[in-house]
């Protein structure tokens, strides 16, 4: 299904890729966005589009000499990372269950940290720049060393999955931890300052923006592309350490070489040409998808999963979606689903069952397959995936 323009009046055009009609909050957030005077050419919604806080998660704002920074969000460069290995799935055998108790005490989850600091991580040079950073964040240095190699919590999550082929892949989801929060949150609180002094109607105040040129843009333009190496790198960490539990269980601890390697953001904001202008692409909850690109579409957990190269579509910016997209609220998903459903929806799946991961039941998520339907004029898909291992942040 290609896009369609949704029939509203706002000074810039709003481009959907969902097949679902957007409620009126959506609607509304939608607007408020396409109606901002720096917003280029036109918003676009991917099929995968649900509430966010300030613009839609599962949405491109391309803009003009300004950016948002509560659009991008506070898990700034959250994203995806899967790596295909030389191994088939007659190898795991009877293993799947030793690979996940290996997997949970190699990698911290929820609000764990690592104990030690290894030599991978101290020598990510981005530690130079530490310095540089908001100074609300002067205190918080070794706390991101220990944090870097770490899953975090909600919806992330470390997979080990087949492919059509039998082919084993490894995969996660994660960002910049507690560092990326509490950089957007400084630099959020200072936008929505901004805006007050200056007495600016704005249609929601988590749209308070910077202006290029200006110390605070400059500042926050510089934290953020800081706080995106960091996630990057976090899941550079995590892979690593990931492919050593597989190849000490599956390869008797030798090192083996990755068959594909991808790794891409889908919570950021970047400078851009489009339309033959440089212009400022925020993708909150959506991945670049240009011809060059490799991407990963996550469905939920015990659905299948996407490994996808973009076509380069100029309407939605070479954008796609970044993956199933909630279908209901984590509150609304407890209240609707009990142990039992989590048990049914996550079989032959080895994970855990317990209340303390029902949020994230398949059932409260949009299906993956219709998301992927919608996007065909955006991605191809290269692989299709399946999880047979799932570690919950």
């Amino acid at each position: 299904m290609p896009y369609q323009e949704l029939p509203l009046t706002t000074p810039n055009p709003i481009l959907s890729w969902a097949n679902h009609d957007l409620s009126p909050q959506e609607i509304a957030m939608a607007k408020n966005v396409a109606s901002l005077p720096f917003v280029f050419k036109h918003i676009s919604l991917m099929p995968d589009v649900h509430l966010g806080k300030g613009a839609l998660v599962g949405s491109v704002i391309a803009t003009k000499e300004a950016v948002i920074p509560a659009a991008v969000g506070v898990d700034i460069g959250c994203g995806m990372a899967a790596v295909k290995m030389p191994f088939t799935e007659a190898q795991l055998d009877g293993k799947l269950k030793k690979i996940r108790l290996d997997l949970e005490a190699a990698i911290p989850v929820g609000f764990e940290q690592n104990k030690n600091v290894e030599r991978q991580v101290t020598n990510w040079q981005g530690w130079s720049d530490f310095k540089h950073l908001q100074s609300g964040v002067k205190n918080l240095e070794t706390k991101a060393m220990k944090q870097m190699g770490s899953l975090g919590g909600g919806n992330h999550f470390l997979e080990l999955c087949l492919d059509t082929d039998n082919q084993v892949w490894l995969m996660l989801h994660s960002g910049s931890r507690n560092i990326g929060n509490q950089l957007a949150m400084c630099h959020i609180s200072t936008a929505r300052e901004l805006a007050k002094l200056a007495g600016e109607r704005l249609p929601d105040p988590d749209l308070a923006y910077f202006v290029a040129g200006t110390e605070e843009f400059t500042s926050y333009w510089h934290d953020l592309q800081w706080a995106q190496h960091y996630a990057s790198y976090n899941r550079d960490v995590m892979m690593s350490r990931f492919q050593s539990v597989v190849e000490k269980h599956l390869a008797g601890g030798k090192k083996t070489k990755p068959l594909l390697s991808v790794n891409c953001h889908h919570n950021y904001a970047e400078k851009e040409y489009h339309y033959g202008e440089e212009v400022y692409v925020t993708r909150k909850g959506a991945v670049r998808a240009t011809q060059e690109d490799y991407g990963i579409i996550p469905g939920s957990m015990g659905a299948k999963s996407f490994i996808v190269k973009g076509k380069g579509n100029p309407q939605s910016y070479c954008s796609c979606s970044h993956g199933a997209g909630r279908l209901m609220s984590r509150s609304k998903a407890k209240k609707q689903f009990d142990l039992d459903d989590l048990i049914a929806q996550t079989q032959g799946i080895e994970c855990r069952k317990d209340r303390g991961v029902l949020d994230e039941i398949p059932g409260a998520y949009k299906p993956i397959e219709q998301v992927m339907e919608n996007q065909k004029d955006l991605v191809e898909i290269v692989a299709t995936l399946k999880q047979v291992v799932c570690v919950k942040g």
